[in-house]
């Protein structure tokens, strides 16, 4: 993320924790203090960027144990802090809480990528995020091992089928649409079925997403991607899960966007102790 953009981020984040300013603070406890975030569940370490960040903001020492990414057991100390006790009580919360958030987004998207590390289909995200969010929970999901589907309606033009009620030609629309976006934007197609398959295929499309297929429709459409249009990346979407992920990734596809990574994600038990 972009140093301003973090910045602002974080500073909105204070701004409504402490308001006009925490109430303990008025007694002024200047008592320089040690604390540490203590794990009390294992889980995938995700938002030290954030918390690094913010504490460089606030004055405060910052000591990660662990890097975004890694696997930290229940019972381990994964940062510790230096700071007065009246600065580091105000941001307590704060961090808890974007260690926690970012954290639990990881550690479920992890679980997701190793039903299918050993595949050739990677695990994207999607737009499924809270609003304001988006880049917060897009980095907790690189941290969990997932790749990013589009940021926003501005990096990658996809036709859902809200859009497909009014394109009478879908092959026209493209030829069309390509002379109105930057060059490099890529164009991706949401099918429903064997028909609207073979139609975004023989279109020129770039990525084709098969949607709320059963996996045998998805190994049709496979073998006419590969017949028609062996360029064209195929994506599933739509009732993926840990149970059925394996067997979507195994199907000949490229890649599985799962909107759970984020929206039914549950934060990590973190606590903060001072020594």
């Amino acid at each position: 993320m972009h140093k301003i953009l973090l910045d602002n981020f974080l500073k909105e984040v204070l701004k409504e924790d402490i308001g006009h300013g925490d109430l303990y603070a008025r007694m002024k406890n200047d008592t320089e203090v040690e604390a540490y975030v203590l794990a009390k569940e294992e889980g995938i370490l995700s938002g030290r960027m954030y918390i690094e960040r913010l504490c460089e903001l606030l004055n405060i020492k910052c000591n990660f144990v662990f890097d975004d990414g890694m696997v930290f057991k229940r019972g381990e100390r994964i940062a510790s802090f230096e700071s007065n006790m009246s600065e580091l009580l105000s941001v307590e919360r704060t961090i808890l809480n974007l260690l926690e958030h970012s954290s639990g987004i990881a550690t479920l998207t992890h679980e997701y990528v190793k039903k299918i590390e050993d595949t050739n289909c990677v695990l994207l995200d999607t737009r499924k995020t809270r609003p304001l969010l988006r880049d917060f929970e897009k980095y907790s999901t690189r941290n969990g091992g997932a790749v990013n589907h589009r940021l926003g309606l501005d990096d990658c033009l996809m036709l859902k089928d809200t859009h497909l009620t009014r394109i009478l030609s879908l092959k026209k629309f493209i030829e069309d649409i390509r002379n109105k976006i930057p060059i490099v934007t890529k164009i991706e197609v949401e099918c429903e079925n064997i028909l609207q398959a073979k139609e975004a295929l023989e279109a020129q499309i770039d990525i084709l997403m098969c949607d709320n297929m059963e996996v045998e429709m998805i190994k049709e459409v496979v073998k006419m991607r590969n017949a028609l249009a062996p360029n064209v990346l195929l994506e599933a979407s739509g009732n993926i899960n840990l149970r059925n992920i394996r067997e979507y990734a195994t199907s000949g596809i490229d890649a599985v966007s799962v909107g759970a990574i984020t929206h039914q994600a549950v934060w990590v038990d973190l606590s903060m102790k001072i020594d």
